[in-house]
This record gives structure tokens, sequence and C-alpha cells, in this order.
């Protein structure tokens, strides 16, 4: 992988990871146009990884807070919100430990990820005829926005588009949804690295120095598209990512049928 291509790839995972269009999907149909060839899925997990960093630092002051209700009895409004990303993650583990070799095999698969793209476009789209609702997020929900998130592991699903989508969907506040999305991507992409460190861990000494680049590039990128995204949010115009998943799917289609 040549710098150039760690560059386009550590972009559009920082933009993607927190639009709701897919970085996976992205990735993929990325991969395939530059013709970027590897074993595994290790540079995705790699950029993932710059994205989790960006969340950590956004989100430091209410992620410190979260540890802290966990030591203090009386914060417990804190600790709930512990308890219900706990539930939202799992349905996604169970997913992968089911599913694992479908999954990874998608990442092959730019055809199938087009088609997933239209999925989110629907989804997305969708969210225009929800009532816009009120709701914290609760124990029902954050189960439901779980699920959610377990089926967005597929390339072209969107995790965020998703997430919050089916958030708005169980009647939860638009802002609250997306804050509670990219709170779920810290466990989710923790998991997704834990499970594959083997693999990171004997990358070819030659890869580093792009699979670095595009870390710190997908770093400085997500810290644009969280704001991107609670931005939108709160304009109401959401479903204008739903009309580019749709072109694109349908760009990937006409490339890759």
């Amino acid at each position: 992988m040549s710098f150039y291509d760690a560059v386009i790839l550590g972009v559009l995972q920082g933009l993607t990871e927190f639009l709701p269009v897919s970085s996976s999907g992205h990735l993929v149909l990325a991969k395939t146009l530059l013709n970027v060839k590897e074993s595994g899925i290790s540079f995705e997990v790699m950029v993932h990884l710059g994205s989790l960093l960006a969340v950590l630092i956004y989100f430091r002051s209410k992620i410190i807070l979260l540890i802290k209700s966990l030591f203090v009895k009386q914060m417990v409004k804190e600790r709930s919100v512990v308890l219900y990303l706990i539930i939202a993650t799992i349905p996604a583990v169970i997913a992968v430990l089911l599913f694992k070799d479908f999954f990874e095999n998608r990442f092959s698969d730019p055809f199938m990820t087009s088609w997933m793209l239209l999925a989110t476009g629907a989804i997305l789209v969708s969210t225009g005829f929800v009532k816009v609702g009120q709701k914290k997020v609760s124990l029902l929900t954050s189960l439901i926005i779980g699920i959610g998130q377990a089926i967005a592991i597929i390339p072209g699903i969107s995790r965020s588009g998703t997430t919050i989508s089916t958030g708005m969907f169980a009647g939860v506040e638009p802002s609250e949804a997306a804050e509670f999305s990219f709170l779920m991507a810290i466990p989710a992409i923790l998991g997704a690295g834990v499970f594959k460190l083997k693999e990171l861990m004997t990358i070819n000494a030659t890869l580093l120095p792009s699979y670095s680049l595009g870390f710190v590039v997908t770093f400085i990128t997500s810290f644009f598209a969280i704001y991107a995204v609670l931005s939108v949010i709160k304009k109401g115009k959401f479903v204008y990512f739903g009309y580019y998943c749709f072109a694109l799917g349908v760009f990937g289609l006409y490339l890759f049928w």
C-alpha cells in the first residue's frame, strides 16, 4: 500500500465513520478502484482505531464521568448509560462470534457493498417520515440500537446511520441518539482491535509507515465528521445522506455489475 493510498483511504474512513454513509463501504469500493491488495482486514482495523481516538478526545469529559460513575454510587444516571452501552454492544459481539467469516468475506465484495449502500440510503431516507421523539436512551432502546449496530457490520450498512436511525425509530431524541451512537463506537472498535490483535501484531514492517499515516489522517478527519453529524442532526437534514448513499450505491452497481 502506497502513502497515496493510505491518505485517500484514511480520509474516507475519517469522514465516513461518523457521517452516516458507511466507512467500511467506502473502503471496500475505494480499495477495489485503487487496486489495493491485502490479506485480512488489518488496515481497516488500524484506521478504525484512528476514529476511536477522535471519539475518546471529543467526548473525553463525558467518558470521564461515565468511568467515575462506576465508583460513585450517587451517579445513577451516568452508570445507567454504561449499562446501556454494554447492552447495545452484546448483539454485535454475538453476530461476530457466529458469522465472523461471512462478515470478513464481504470486505472483498464491492458488488454486495453497493447493494448495502442502497439499503443504507433507504434507512436514512425513511427517518424523514418519523415523528421526532423526545425520549432518552433506555434499556429497551439500547438493545434495539445494538441490533442495528450488529447489522451494520456488513460493509455498506452504515454503523452510525443505522444506530442513529434505529434510535429515532424508537422515539429517542435525534441528538441523544447521535451521541449514544458515537459512544457505542468505543466498545465496538476496541472489540474489533482486540479481536484482530494478533493480525495487527504481525503486520509486515514495510506496511507500518503507510498504515500509521492512514491512522493519523483518519484521526484528524474523524473530528470534522463528528462536528458535521451533530450539526446536521440539529438542523434536521439527516435524510440528505440517504440520497448520497443511493447515488454511491448505483455508481457501485454500474462499476461492478
